[in-house]
């Protein structure tokens, strides 16, 4: 009986961590993976070959990002994945919540940015054509939090309370187009909020935070939908293979509480980073006008107390 989606027939053993951790390469994830990392470091090699410096946390960040990704898809978390619905909603949450937060903390458009040639005058090369996407709107719509959102969430329910997410398991293709739809909507709906890289929506700090809590909810939700269920809701995952020995309502049961767990780690993680930039941002801008002072004799300081000198006088 085929339950792998792929076309093959798939007698898999029960799941431990040390048999979904095996290698098995899904090739366009092996191949997106390895050229990112390429990419990422052509970049950081050629900022060091002129002289500039680049955070090797940002190179670390990046890095993480991308290996969470091919530990999803590039072992045999990605065959158990399709047969078991929880191990499946292990790989949602990492490639569409915790792989683009860690992904971004990298800047790879900063960094692509700074290492890609000026073009010459008159003429289009790469920068100027991400310069270009960075500000159409199109990169405006689909950064906005009223765009964002919604589709945050119905990337949720609309995917696996719809036959959809059946039709899409049903073959490989579909199954990377999931995927890879799965990293675009967490990348689209962190990147405002992050805020390392440049782009078209940047809000102040109490707007990201408040985007973020905004979505966490629903994801919150549909765990427990998925746990309180009485019959399995997935059509895909109704029949498991016999060899796995699992039961298919106690499958989803896991499926729902991996879900509402995930609801609530990374919006951890992306507050954390937010409070942080925050303080860096103020220590920037303390310097800032600590600088200034020291040029200007504090001129502001000067205007502002005989502003208070001028208040005193009219009530005497």
């Amino acid at each position: 009986m085929d339950h792998s989606g792929h076309g093959t027939t798939m007698d898999l053993p029960p799941f431990t961590l040390g048999r979904g951790l095996e290698f098995s390469p899904d090739v366009f994830f092996l191949v997106g993976c390895l050229l990112a990392l390429g990419l990422y470091g052509w970049g950081v090699a050629r900022l060091r070959k002129r002289g500039d410096s680049w955070p090797v946390s940002r190179t670390v960040w990046f890095t993480v990002g991308v290996l969470s990704i091919a530990l999803m898809m590039c072992t045999k978390l990605n065959d158990y994945g399709m047969v078991m619905f929880s191990v499946h909603m292990v790989q949602h949450m990492v490639i569409s919540m915790l792989s683009p937060i860690v992904l971004l903390l990298g800047a790879p458009i900063t960094l692509a940015l700074r290492a890609l040639p000026v073009a010459g005058r008159g003429r289009k090369g790469p920068r100027e054509v991400l310069l270009m996407l960075l500000h159409s709107r199109y990169m405006r719509i689909v950064t906005h939090p009223v765009f964002t959102i919604p589709l945050f969430i119905a990337s949720l329910y609309g995917l696996y309370f719809t036959p959809l997410f059946d039709f899409l398991m049903g073959s490989k293709t579909g199954h990377i187009a999931m995927m890879v739809h799965f990293l675009a909507v967490g990348l689209v709906f962190f990147w405002p909020i992050m805020g390392v890289d440049p782009g078209p929506h940047r809000p102040g700090y109490v707007m990201r935070m408040l985007e973020l809590f905004a979505g966490m909810p629903f994801h919150a939700f549909f765990g427990i939908a998925l746990m309180m269920a009485t019959e399995p809701m997935i059509g895909a995952y109704r029949n498991p293979p016999a060899s796995l020995g699992i039961d298919a309502l106690s499958d989803q049961n896991a499926a729902g509480g991996i879900a509402w767990a995930f609801s609530e780690i990374p919006s951890v993680v992306v507050l954390l980073a937010l409070v942080f930039q925050w303080y860096r941002s103020d220590q920037r801008l303390a310097k800032r006008r600590d600088r200034a002072a020291d040029r200007d004799g504090d001129q502001e300081l000067v205007a502002y107390n005989a502003y208070l000198a001028s208040l005193q006088a009219r009530g005497n």
